[in-house]
């Protein structure tokens, strides 16, 4: 039941993705997505991204680009909560997601040899990138490597997805919307995974 809702959803949000993805404001809107998902908003970038970049694809690397930097700078939105608002606001966005154990194994990890390291891991994978933001600005993260590896991470995420978009075009789009049930589904266990991940790799 749930995930037959979690696919209406996906659906509904992929089609109104679509609907403005060659209007004037669809690279505005890119930002806008990728700035707040990047510190607590639920809807991924990557939707979006797919959706402009389907609908042109020469336009797939702008698109990566813009979905680039608003999720560097949601980033350190989300990096500000954690460091100076975790009673106030962060504590609540950890509760929504269920993710007290994921987020007690990324403290663990940001606080040992590793950490830097994993904020490159989520800055890329589905492991969410709003927790690592919140958790790199609680533990102190040193700030500019946290911005130095959230932005080569996520340009490589989206530059990935860009570029698959430019290079096979219209293939793409035929193979997303013959298959939207099923990819949507491996959305959500990848989503659901990266929480899982982090509690027992780490």
């Amino acid at each position: 039941m749930i995930l037959t809702k979690f696919q209406e959803w996906m659906k509904y949000g992929k089609e109104w993705m679509e609907s403005f993805a060659n209007k004037p404001y669809a690279f505005q809107a890119l930002f806008i997505i990728s700035f707040i998902e990047a510190s607590f908003f639920p809807l991924p970038p990557d939707i979006l991204l797919l959706a402009i970049a389907i609908s042109a694809p020469k336009q797939g690397f702008r698109a990566a680009f813009w979905c680039t930097i608003g999720s560097v700078i949601g980033g350190i939105g989300g990096y500000y909560i954690g460091w100076g608002l975790m009673e106030v606001i962060g504590n609540r966005i950890i509760d929504f997601y269920h993710a007290q154990d994921a987020w007690l194994k990324i403290v663990e990890a940001y606080n040992s040899e590793i950490g830097i390291w994993f904020l490159a891991l989520a800055s890329f994978t589905p492991i969410p990138y709003k927790v690592a933001t919140i958790a790199a600005g609680a533990v102190n993260m040193e700030f500019f490597s946290f911005v130095g590896v959230s932005l080569i991470g996520r340009a490589a995420r989206f530059t990935l997805v860009g570029g698959l978009i430019y290079f096979l075009g219209p293939k793409i789009k035929y193979y997303i919307d013959k298959y939207f049930d099923k990819l949507s589904i491996a959305f959500a266990i990848l989503l659901i995974g990266g929480f899982v991940a982090i509690k027992y790799i780490f």
